[in-house]
């Protein structure tokens, strides 16, 4: 069974040697030389120095990825300049995501020949490390290396040597949303080595941001499972060295419940992570089916620039009109980080106050320690091994996971107030008095609708933000 210890040195450079060998790039791959390149790296170009010390107001990040260099630098200075985003992404291909370097290669060359983008991010391990000092060399601002990659170790290695200095996802969160390949105890252990390489890093003077993926499948995840599960990373990541952790939160969609889940997040991120590591927070925008048309999409970006400027994360990620069509074109992008901002900066002059937002995030955090002590109860004290039995057990689960170490056992749906909460639970680790109140909520909507608490009711609100709703309720003729 894994477990939640450190990897020690002789480990790290056994794993660093076999890992450089799945790819002819990671031959360029040297960590003390890497050192050196950090080290020399302008202040505002340095991810943790930016993110820490600019605590005044949330920072906006996009996603965006395309393959050819050329392009993604063209790309992020876009973004950066008529975005005005302070912190910028890569965002990796798929093929990359799979660990199929051939196959990314192909296409790369490809679109290099044909002037397309055949792939839908950028292969940073194709390009090499002296491909993504290139990037991090051509724009003035900090990147991060966003993905969704289970075994993320060769990627890692390419991109930290290459200049980045902030990685996201972990075991959980990039295996349970995405894939039925691996189990738990495998991602743990590739991400082992990912954190432990980030912590090397770190103690080298060369502070790794890391950075685990709050949305889960974005489909009305309950906030205090996506927290848990964020927390988990986070001291997983803690064991192996790294002290600059940021929490992540996916948007639901109601003001009272989202800026309770966040000020939750920061509250029990401080209370569980060693004290010294450095928590901030996440939030993304709406991660789930968006509105085909672009007034309705800048409704839902509104919405949660609207919450962002209540709530005061570290930073936000950011959401484009085109986002039901595809991969937004640069404009686009850009377009959505200055919606954001505009709502985000109004709120936040308002000193806006939310009834009952004081009395759910008190729900959400008990929410949270009842799970968080089912986990450590299932591992005798080790946060590794008992997430693997959580898993197995259902005590710890995930709705809507194609994931194979997941139940997929629970079913969210939205109360009368639009608040995520369980119709169906599985065998989560909650208490009965928790279960009572999600129950209570529930049936208080199906009584005020007409009709019984069902999947009939998570189907509609699955839907129900792209068809320009928040609450999927039914028609008259439905009823």
């Amino acid at each position: 069974m894994v477990s939640d210890r450190r990897l020690p040195d002789d480990e790290l450079v056994e794993i660093d040697a076999a890992v450089r060998s799945h790819w002819p790039t990671g031959a360029a791959v040297d960590f003390e030389e890497a050192v050196s390149y950090h080290e020399e790296l302008p202040e505002h170009k340095q991810f943790v120095q930016r993110l820490e010390a600019d605590r005044d107001r949330p920072l906006l990040q996009p996603r965006a990825g395309v393959p050819r260099l050329d392009d993604q630098i063209a790309l992020l200075q876009h973004l950066h300049s008529e975005g005005g985003a302070e912190l910028l992404p890569t965002t990796i291909d798929s093929y990359t995501r799979d660990n199929r370097y051939e196959d990314a290669g192909a296409e790369l060359e490809t679109a290099r020949e044909t002037g397309e983008n055949t792939l839908n991010g950028f292969p940073a391990v194709n390009h090499g490390v002296d491909g993504v000092r290139e990037l991090v060399d051509a724009v003035d601002a900090p990147i991060q290396v966003r993905h969704g990659t289970p075994d993320a170790r060769l990627l890692a290695a390419v991109t930290l040597a290459g200049g980045m200095q902030s990685f996201e996802g972990g075991p959980i969160t990039y295996n349970i949303p995405y894939t039925s390949k691996y189990s738990l105890e495998e991602t743990i252990e590739y991400w082992q080595y990912v954190d432990r390489l980030a912590g090397a890093y770190t103690e080298r003077g060369v502070p790794i941001n890391r950075e685990p993926f709050g949305p889960l499948t974005g489909t009305l995840v309950p906030p205090c499972v996506a927290i848990t599960i964020c927390l988990i990373e986070g001291l997983l990541a803690a064991t192996q060295g790294v002290r600059s952790i940021t929490l992540g939160y996916g948007q639901v969609g109601n003001i009272v419940q989202d800026v309770a889940a966040l000020r939750a997040m920061r509250t029990l991120g401080e209370e569980y992570l060693p004290s010294d590591v450095t928590v901030t927070t996440v939030f993304h925008v709406w991660m789930g089916g968006f509105p085909p048309d672009e007034a309705r999409a800048y409704g839902v970006i509104g919405l949660g620039g609207v919450t962002a400027g209540i709530a005061q994360p570290d930073k936000i990620i950011t959401k484009s009109p085109e986002e039901a069509i595809g991969v937004p074109t640069a404009e686009a992008n850009a377009a959505g980080i200055r919606a954001t901002r505009q709502t985000m900066e109004m709120i936040s002059q308002q000193g806006v106050a939310l009834d009952d937002v004081d009395e759910e995030q008190a729900f959400i955090e008990q929410s949270v320690r009842e799970l968080m002590d089912a986990v450590y109860a299932a591992g005798d004290g080790d946060i590794a091994a008992g997430t693997v039995r959580a898993f197995e057990s259902g005590q710890l689960d995930v709705p809507f996971s194609p994931s194979q170490a997941a139940n997929g056992d629970v079913l969210p749906a939205r109360d009368d107030d639009g608040r995520v909460r369980l119709l169906k639970f599985g065998n989560l680790a909650v208490s009965e008095g928790t279960a009572a109140v999600h129950k209570t909520r529930l049936d208080e909507r199906a009584h005020s609708e007409q009709r019984s608490a069902s999947f009939r009711m998570v189907a509609d609100d699955v839907a129900a933000i792209s068809d320009g709703r928040l609450i999927g309720r039914p028609s008259e003729a439905e009823k």
